[in-house]
């Protein structure tokens, strides 16, 4: 909370001149907020919040079971963590063009820099999955203009998502993309793109930013960020990352465990307590009170002067 010095609107803006700019962002998917900071202070420049991360936390398939407000109330919390811009997922607007509105316009209350939907019908299902059922493209166009219209903030950036490749083919998923920023997209993520060959057709067709998806496990070759820098990608996305590599290290390491009975072979694979407390920034908040970091942490280096010890 005391590291974030910007506000939303400064996100918003610091992410248009980064995009006229021709820079390309690396985005790292967060689950949750502290998984934000982290991202934030490796040296990421943007902050995504997926639906397949928000519908695995709740222990549920990516097939747009969650709601909107159970996604732009992730959104809220992670956006407030983190001084870089967030983007959001928020599968295909969540009803008619009139519910997509209000779905824009809470995501950028929320203080979210830019959102995407897709044009899958609202049964929807993970963009790396075959089988996908896709609206027309007038229907989709619909949706886009709702989100323009919804908005205050001009750089609150409306993204418009494609998986036409997988169904009506690479030239098919262009036209559509050519249309959706007819309607107002100020940026395109075509969705499971066979390789950088398709990439670099649709950077040769497009106008507007571009984001490529680079999930682990997917129908797209993974590409490198030098790659797609050089093919003029504007967003290299990594959606679904911190998740996976967060959900192995809890099934290896309690498993551990259970067969072992005490923690001391997993002790390398735990964060240690001085570096959670350094950034949560504990010791900033004695600027409020100064009883609440006045402790020496646990197996960790304590600032000078702290004294006493504590078992949270």
């Amino acid at each position: 909370m005391l590291h974030v010095t910007t506000t939303a609107t400064e996100r918003r803006a610091m992410q248009a001149e980064r995009f006229k700019s021709g820079d390309t962002l690396r985005l790292a998917g967060a689950y949750s907020p502290i998984v934000a900071k982290i991202c934030e202070e490796i040296g990421y420049d943007m902050i995504g919040i997926t639906g397949a991360s928000v519908a695995a936390e709740l222990c549920l398939p990516d097939i747009g079971l969650f709601t909107m407000t159970e996604i732009i109330d992730r959104g809220r919390q992670i956006a407030n963590a983190t001084n870089l811009p967030t983007n959001i997922d928020l599968d295909t607007g969540f009803g008619e063009p009139q519910s997509v509105y209000r779905t824009a316009r809470e995501a950028e209350l929320a203080g979210i820099s830019n959102m995407f939907i897709e044009d899958q019908v609202l049964a929807k299902r993970c963009g790396q999955l075959d089988n996908k059922t896709l609206v027309s493209s007038q229907v989709m166009q619909a949706r886009l203009r709702a989100c323009v219209d919804a908005r205050s903030d001009p750089n609150f950036y409306v993204c418009a998502r494609t998986d036409a490749r997988a169904i009506e083919g690479l030239d098919a998923a262009i036209d559509r993309l050519k249309s959706y920023v007819d309607a107002g997209a100020d940026m395109v993520f075509p969705e499971a793109l066979h390789d950088e060959h398709e990439f670099e057709r649709v950077r040769a067709e497009i106008d507007v930013p571009i984001m490529a998806n680079m999930t682990a496990f997917g129908q797209t070759k993974l590409l490198t960020f030098d790659t797609l820098r050089e093919i003029g990608i504007n967003v290299v996305a990594y959606p679904n990352t911190t998740l996976r590599l967060a959900l192995k290290a809890v099934e290896d390491g309690m498993r551990q465990l259970l067969l072992d009975g005490i923690q001391d072979n997993i002790l390398d694979k735990l964060q240690r307590r001085d570096r959670l407390y350094e950034i949560l920034d504990y010791e900033g908040y004695n600027s409020f009170d100064p009883s609440i970091f006045n402790f020496e942490v646990p197996d960790g280096t304590a600032p000078t002067g702290k004294q006493h010890s504590t078992a949270g």
